[in-house]
């Protein structure tokens, strides 16, 4: 007979589910495994498993008999319909109490209904955002649980113990909130990345097209960067990317410019929308992937479309690179704005009581935004959680306004040289539109009234007073309220 002796188990045997697995043990965890392709098991036990307190199970019913109670099962497979059919394949053999955890990428409202579906079965759900590649599985990734909160206080050593810790030894995982706040919240962390990446890569190109530096420049330049206000992760790999040689030559120049996505960001943009957050940093960086993969299109668009004339960027080569690290630091600082912005909203939307600190603290270490940059967004909320926006706190609006006259004209001079920097401009535009008391949506809403009646407020009316006006003599006074143009 099977006895009980796994603390949690854990389904799905790629990567991040082996370094997980082998995570856990470390920390002194028993973890049952399972894999839908059996022979993964015996290879993973006979493999990187050897000598370990690890057990295998070839059934979903063994894996169960393996585990203490309250049952503690923890998936990472591809979101979907992989994890639906799992929960399907575990009901029968878990009872009340016991404990279904997804630590894939899944898209927050199936979250929501699986906890709902789940609960209503008695049992308890966990959507949990893990992020840290490969590496923070194994040494401390960030996790980012919501769901079930009675489930919480069953999961919560397992998850601090391997998860990554702060500059004072915090743990970077906490719970997030109901249903499925945790995978908003790696939703939103991911959308940043994509932000982040995006912002890095328009610095690059500016540095390679208008400075003309080579590789190892650039290297020396990212290396430089990662000791001051940018040390971050995805600084310090770009400074490891620029520094890889292949037989002696750049592999970086040999890779295809044709990115890929695996659909947050994309998520993150249709989410700001129906929420109505301007999000335009993570949505251009989105639409800078779909450019990307347009390869063939833009080769033949080279040949034909007229381009500026070729010009340098003005100013000594040292200055200029400054100029640009302080560009990136200022659009950072609006991508990570944007992203607490749409947290806000999500949480008033699904009456979720997100803490923004702790949300700041859980990617301060082991995901891949982490950054020093973040312990300045959790001392933001630590003094004022009510604060409606990073832009307003002291310490980052002194930034902005060291970094604004760089920002400025590195764009101006990537535009006077043809250089595509949708991430940077579009941070900036928000930045002065957030900063603009008067902007010339008077003249749109009186557009809308004037073909669809959809009327307007008046500045010398109270808010709330809507009005309509008979713009060409030969309409009526009917407004419109079915439809929003």
């Amino acid at each position: 007979m099977t006895q009980p002796v796994a603390d949690i188990a854990l389904i799905g045997l790629a990567v991040m589910g082996q370094n997980l697995v082998l995570n856990m043990d470390d920390h002194g965890f028993t973890v049952a495994v399972y894999n839908r392709t059996v022979s993964k098991v015996d290879e993973f036990l006979a493999n990187e498993a050897k000598g370990t307190k690890i057990v295998g199970a070839h059934s979903i019913e063994e894996l169960v008999k393996l585990l203490k109670r309250p049952r503690r099962v923890m998936m990472l497979v591809k979101a979907g319909k992989a994890v639906d059919d799992f929960i399907e394949q575990l009901l029968p053999h878990l009872e009340p109490g016991d404990i279904i955890i997804d630590g894939g990428n899944s898209h927050f409202p199936d979250t929501v209904r699986r906890t709902r579906y789940v609960e209503s079965k008695g049992l308890l759900y966990i959507g949990t955002g893990v992020s840290g590649g490969e590496e923070g599985a194994r040494r401390g990734p960030s996790i980012m649980p919501g769901g079930s909160a009675a489930a919480w206080p069953h999961v919560k050593n397992i998850f601090q113990s391997v998860t990554a810790k702060a500059d004072k030894g915090e743990p970077c995982c906490d719970w997030v909130g109901s249903d499925g706040a945790g995978h908003y919240v790696k939703m939103v962390h991911n959308g940043i990345e994509y932000g982040d990446m995006q912002l890095i890569c328009e610095a690059y190109q500016i540095l390679k097209q208008g400075l003309g530096l080579k590789p190892k420049e650039l290297h020396q330049v990212f290396t430089e960067w990662n000791q001051g206000e940018l040390d971050s992760y995805l600084i310090e790999i770009t400074r490891d990317i620029l520094g890889f040689n292949e037989k002696g030559k750049p592999l970086v120049e040999k890779i295809l410019d044709a990115a890929g996505q695996k659909g947050t960001g994309k998520w993150t943009t249709v989410s700001s929308l129906d929420l109505g957050v301007p999000v335009t940093l993570i949505s251009e960086a989105t639409f800078a992937r779909c450019l990307s993969a347009l390869k063939d299109e833009r080769v033949a668009a080279s040949k034909v479309l007229p381009k500026p004339k070729k010009r340098a960027f003005k100013g000594a080569k040292k200055k200029v690179i400054e100029q640009v690290r302080q560009a990136l630091y200022a659009s950072k600082i609006v991508s990570y704005t944007q992203g607490f912005m749409l947290l806000r909203e999500a949480a008033k939307e699904h009456k979720w009581e997100l803490n923004y600190g702790n949300i700041a603290m859980m990617w301060r270490g082991g995901c891949i935004i982490r950054s020093r940059f973040l312990g300045e967004i959790k001392k933001a909320y630590d003094k004022n959680p009510q604060l409606p926006n990073l832009l307003l706190d002291a310490f980052f609006k002194k930034a902005i306004a060291k970094a604004q006259d760089s920002w400025r004209e590195v764009i101006s001079q990537a535009a006077l040289s043809g250089i595509p920097v949708p991430a940077f401009s579009t941070a900036l535009a928000f930045y002065d539109g957030y900063r603009s008391a008067v902007l010339p949506a008077n003249l749109l809403q009186a557009q809308r009234d004037y073909f669809g009646a959809h009327t307007y407020e008046r500045t010398d009316k109270p808010r709330g007073e809507f009005f309509h006006t008979n713009w060409t003599g030969r309409g009526g006074n009917t407004t419109s309220n079915a439809y929003i143009a």
